[in-house]
Formats: structure tokens, C-alpha cells, sequence
């Protein structure tokens, strides 16, 4: 079974592969040229500078996925609101590891205070990640179809949404 941790310095190069692929072979991401290591490293920074979760699953040494929580909008009246991003090593697909690795994003989340979870899914076609996020309590909430265009094709984005901690029950604190 894969150890989930925080991500290292060291992770990095893994991370930006593992993304690579899906840049390059998937609709997970919109863009279409695989970020630099550098750019990587960055995007990591960016993450940690916000105390944000951004957490990996190693096997025997090995980075086989990451994920991460970022703000969902920069403007102010978000401020409560996250996105999650999850990638896993494609010969790990179907293995588990993206539930093992969402479930402490979403507690991690929860303990900071956040009090919604938005997951921005490129493609109704992906019903792995659609599915992930159905079994740890997200809702569909919305479509936006030929939002994007990647491989010759038109791609639709699946919004799926959940809350944390108390949600929307209570005034969030200030």
C-alpha cells in the first residue's frame, strides 16, 4: 500500500513527470505543452507559500501520484472556497491511489478552516476522476460543455463540488 506524506523538495521532478503525461496523453489538464521541472517547482511554491496541503503517495521510494489543494478564485469573497488537483501515475490507475491521496487533502482542508472543495474535471468523459469524487461526497453541480480544445476536439469541464467541516451551516469565522 502506497505511504501518503506532504511532497519534498525532491518530489518535484516526479511530480512534473507524472503531470507530463497527463499533458501530453489526457484531458486531466488544458494545457498542452508539459511545464518545466522549474515551473513545477514554482507551482509547488505557490501552493506551500499559501500553507496549503499538497501531499504525494510513494511506493518503495517511488512517486506514483500528488495532489494538492489551491484557491478556487483569487478574488476575496472565495477566500473559504479550494480546488483540488489530483494526478496519478498512469500505470497506478484504477490502483486506489487517488482516493488515498484525496481523503487527507479533504481532512487537511477541513482542519484549516475551508469550507468548500470545488473539483474542475476536464472532460465528461473521465469518469475515473468523476467517480473518485462521487465516492468521497462531492456533487455534480454543473457542465461546461466545448469549454476547452485539445487534440483536435472540443472538451467539456465537469464541476463537482463538496463541503468542508461545517460548510455553508455557520457564519465562516473572519
Amino acid at each position: 500500500m502506497p505511504t501518503i506524506r506532504p511532497s519534498h523538495d525532491n518530489d518535484v521532478p516526479a511530480i512534473a513527470a507524472i503531470y507530463a503525461h497527463h499533458v501530453q496523453h489526457g484531458v486531466a489538464s488544458f494545457e498542452e505543452m508539459p511545464p518545466s521541472v522549474e515551473e513545477m517547482v514554482s507551482r509547488r511554491a505557490a501552493i506551500l507559500e499559501r500553507a496549503l496541503p499538497y501531499l504525494v503517495a510513494e511506493r518503495e521510494g517511488r512517486v506514483i501520484g500528488y495532489c494538492y489543494a489551491g484557491p478556487y478564485r483569487t478574488r476575496s469573497g472565495y477566500r473559504f472556497s479550494l480546488e483540488d488537483s489530483i494526478y496519478v501515475n498512469a500505470e497506478e490507475t484504477g490502483r486506489g491511489v487517488g482516493r488515498l491521496l484525496l481523503r487527507p487533502l479533504l481532512e487537511q482542508c477541513s482542519a484549516l478552516g475551508y469550507r468548500q472543495m470545488i473539483a474542475v474535471i476536464g472532460g465528461s468523459e473521465t469518469l475515473p476522476s468523476i467517480k473518485l469524487h462521487q465516492a468521497l461526497g462531492f456533487s455534480h453541480i454543473g457542465v461546461l460543455p466545448a469549454i476547452g480544445f485539445k487534440f483536435g476536439r472540443w472538451i467539456d469541464t465537469v464541476l463537482m463540488q463538496r463541503a468542508l467541516g461545517p460548510g455553508s451551516s455557520l457564519p465562516p469565522a473572519t
